[in-house]
């Protein structure tokens, strides 16, 4: 994973220093529709948020590519075994709402069908935050913890503004060594966004 990460980084150094056509930045915000797909996870779709700021690095007139740092909030509720699967559970874990924050990185690559519309899809790789660590211990454990996913969609470009929309679909089992069964993170994400620079 470490070395996946670094080659991309590498790709988009070179694409920027030999192709870029500009370089634009902006902050954006929005919602979370996410579930936890697996055994004893309620289907149901939860709320939560997203905050933080994207870069977009043209690479001619028709692409560009937008890598984002967001701060993003998943909501989730246990279903009604949620007791049946977890080693050493405590009583009454059935049916509870939790909460998880992540760092989120996603890089897309986009494409422009219209002047305003382009379509988008690449991988993004996500940070479980712990409250009770500092950022650098959880960027230690990013590696061993994180969460990767692929997503998808397209966004409206009206001047400054972004309206996206995507679907993520994480790859990687998010369960503890507590759970006997794999859990995979998946959603939507609706967001605005305006271009500062």
């Amino acid at each position: 994973m470490k070395y996946a990460l670094l080659s991309l980084a590498t790709v988009l150094c070179m694409a920027v220093h030999s192709q870029a056509q500009g370089l634009h930045l902006g902050i954006k915000g929005g919602a979370n529709i996410t579930q936890v797909e697996g055994k004893a996870m309620s289907d149901e779709f939860k709320y939560g948020y997203h905050l933080g700021g994207f870069a977009e690095i043209g690479l001619g007139k028709k692409a560009f590519i937008q890598p984002e740092v967001l701060w993003s909030q998943y909501a989730m509720q246990t279903g009604h075994n949620f007791n049946d699967i977890i080693i050493n559970a405590k009583p009454g874990t059935d049916n509870q709402n939790i909460t998880l924050n992540y760092l989120q990185i996603p890089i897309t690559a986009n494409y422009r069908l219209l002047e305003w519309l382009s379509i988008q899809a690449g991988p993004q790789f996500s940070v479980l935050l712990d409250n009770h660590k500092t950022l650098l211990e959880n960027g230690k454990d990013a590696f061993s913890s994180g969460d990767f996913s692929v997503v998808g969609g397209a966004q409206i470009n009206v001047g400054a503004f972004r309206i996206t929309g995507r679907y993520m679909l994480g790859l990687n089992d998010i369960s503890s060594s507590e759970v006997n069964e794999a859990w995979k993170n998946r959603g939507f994400q609706l967001g605005i966004g305006i271009k500062i620079l």
